[in-house]
């Protein structure tokens, strides 16, 4: 005959009960987070690259290759999985940033990135928008992200402001957005790094 079982606080529960009680062990799930600032570094790196001027124009395709696989899929399953975590932040910037490339590469390749005037600097400007409301909610967690989130807000505008100038001989905006651009991709690239490193060597290698 089977006997109750006592557990505290709960009175008395029969043994055949007892696996309806207990909860199961909960399944640890890595950190996404350098996976979607690795995908972001290096899709951004190389765009950035191709603005500043010092690789040509014709390696576009390598970044549309990028945006698609690493900075596109790479991004939306680690924000997918920081949905999982519980994480909102890391779950809206990396699903978004990863839904921007896709859109990035999509313009390029379906519409073979015509002139299309003023729209693209104000697509620019939107993601700027977006940008900062994450950067000022980036200011609450770690300082290496806040640098990527001010550090891409500032590209974000000053590209879309290059956009807007483009007529205007002299101005380089574009290429300076580009400069950005790659400070940009250094700070996630180092973020990313702080994330794997010190979990691997279990201490604060990178600090941050």
């Amino acid at each position: 005959m089977a006997q109750a079982q006592t557990l505290p606080g709960a009175g008395t529960v029969p043994a055949t009960q007892e696996a309806a009680v207990t909860k199961p062990a909960a399944v640890a799930v890595a950190n996404p987070a350098p996976l979607g600032l690795a995908g972001f570094a290096m899709t951004t790196l190389i765009l950035s690259l191709v603005n500043t001027g010092i690789v040509t124009g014709s390696s576009l395709a390598v970044v549309v290759a990028l945006a698609m696989a690493y900075g596109g899929l790479g991004q939306l399953i680690a924000g997918w999985w920081e949905f999982r975590n519980g994480n909102t932040f890391g779950a809206v910037a990396f699903s978004s940033y990863g839904a921007f490339w896709w859109s990035y590469a999509a313009f390029v390749v379906l519409f073979h990135g015509k002139d299309a005037g003023t729209a693209v600097s104000w697509y620019l400007l939107a993601w700027g928008i977006f940008t900062f409301y994450m950067w000022v909610a980036s200011l609450k967690g770690a300082r290496p992200v806040m640098i990527v989130f001010l550090l891409l807000w500032i590209t974000f505008v000053v590209l879309a402001l290059g956009g807007f100038n483009n007529a205007l001989p002299g101005t380089g905006l574009t290429q300076l957005g580009g400069y950005v651009g790659l400070l940009t991709a250094i700070a996630a690239f180092y973020t990313s790094a702080r994330g794997v490193i010190n979990e691997s060597w279990g201490s604060e290698v990178l600090p941050g």
